[in-house]
């Protein structure tokens, strides 16, 4: 536990008898060394196996007791993590499974290939959250948030949140697993490589949304928000992932292969759990808190979120959407056109949506 400065009064929480909740960046950080190590096509992956076989994240025991702690004290405060689940992004996807599956049929595997190599090379661009330094929120805050999580965001919470996406040396992480998988579904370089958009975050371009606060601060906000919707679109992409490779008779005689894809896809989902746990409860301390304005004012953060959330998800619902799958309509038509049979197939496949 770290110890209170001089001038500072002992922490309130302490003597309640609740949770402590500050916590070391070595503490946060900490892996369980009784796991059996994750082990894939012989290559070293985080994580690992409990005794009863279970899969455990990396650095879990640390985060989860922290984040159990403060999410609690959260709610004692009469705040609570931000009130949003995957499903806020449900709709139409294109393709949706059942179409990936005609394009598989009809043996055009590029499709999930591509979605399998892309969700890879997102993954790894979350290495940054790990390299990058981030402001300091506390001179920001009118309330102390030693106590919070997000007190500990340049403590250990984002540098754990990047090494589980883009690994350390000599330990693949998710990028890695992404790799794996998609290699055991088609084999290795079944198809050419391919690149993500350079941008998959709201396009902001400069906008403010939040001009009371200094850019940094905003700039941070935003960054929390933009990865959660990251990591809820992703949970729809990674359910849709699993459900394609356990498709009976889809990969062939690769269909054990491609069974362990969805398993390794899987360990990623629990994860992932504690980045979309972690970032609500970020946003829920936001919102319970006031922030300090550039004028020398103060301003709730319960307004601050909700300005910003309420347009981001507009954005991740209505407007992306919609864009992302006329993109996908021309593309997709492309590569069904080269069959002999492209009218039927394409009949099929719009059939299926």
């Amino acid at each position: 536990m770290a110890r209170p400065a001089a001038n500072d009064a002992p922490p309130p929480t302490y003597a309640r008898g609740m949770s402590r909740l500050v916590y070391t960046e070595e503490e946060l950080l900490r892996e369980d060394p009784t796991l059996e190590p994750q082990v894939i096509d012989g290559a070293r992956m985080h994580g690992g196996f409990r005794a009863d076989g279970t899969y455990q994240p990396p650095r879990a025991p640390g985060r989860e007791e922290a984040l159990a702690a403060w999410e609690a004290a959260l709610r004692a405060r009469g705040g609570a993590p931000l009130d949003a689940e995957p499903s806020l992004l449900g709709g139409t996807r294109l393709p949706t499974v059942e179409q990936s599956r005609v394009l598989l049929r009809h043996g055009l595997g590029e499709t999930f290939w591509n979605s399998l190599t892309v969700i890879g090379k997102i993954e790894a661009r979350g290495r940054l959250l790990a390299d990058m330094p981030f402001p300091d929120l506390a001179p920001h805050i009118v309330e102390p948030i030693g106590e919070m999580a997000l007190g500990h965001l340049n403590k250990g919470m984002l540098k754990a949140h990047g090494w589980d996406e883009g690994g350390v040396p000599g330990v693949g992480a998710h990028d890695a697993m992404w790799f794996a998988a998609r290699d055991l579904a088609f084999g290795a370089g079944a198809y050419p490589d391919v690149d993500p958009p350079e941008n998959i975050a709201r396009p902001e371009a400069g906008t403010r949304f939040m001009p009371e606060l200094p850019p940094e601060i905003e700039g941070m906000l935003s960054l929390l928000m933009n990865l959660l919707i990251i990591e809820f679109r992703a949970e729809i992409g990674f359910s849709a992932s699993q459900a394609i490779l356990r498709t009976p008779g889809l990969f062939a005689e690769r269909a054990a292969q491609a069974e362990e894809a969805a398993e390794i896809i899987e360990r990623i989902r629990t994860d992932e759990d504690i980045h979309v746990r972690s970032l609500r409860l970020y946003l829920g301390e936001c919102a319970s808190v006031t922030f300090r304005t550039v004028d020398g004012g103060t301003i709730p953060g319960q307004e601050l979120i909700d300005r910003f959330w309420n347009g981001l998800v507009r954005w991740a619902t209505v407007d992306q959407p919609a864009l992302a799958a006329e993109q996908q309509r021309t593309m997709l038509r492309g590569r069904v056109a080269v069959l002999a049979n492209a009218d039927d197939v394409w009949a099929e496949f719009e059939a299926a949506a």
